[in-house]
């Protein structure tokens, strides 16, 4: 849904098939092939700033 609906990133906690370094390669492959543009895909650790730091 996030590649068809044009977002760029996606945030999961589910490290066993979404956020899986040796997968995301894999879904961007797919992407690519269906004339999609790649989804980066991040931990929400990943994407939280916080002002303290």
């Amino acid at each position: 849904m996030a590649t068809v609906s044009g977002r760029r990133a996606i945030v999961s906690w589910n490290f066993r098939h979404i956020v899986h370094a040796r997968k995301i390669p894999l879904y961007n492959g797919v992407n690519k092939g269906q004339g999609y543009k790649e989804i980066a895909i991040h931990t929400p650790q990943e994407v939280i700033d916080y002002e303290d730091e």
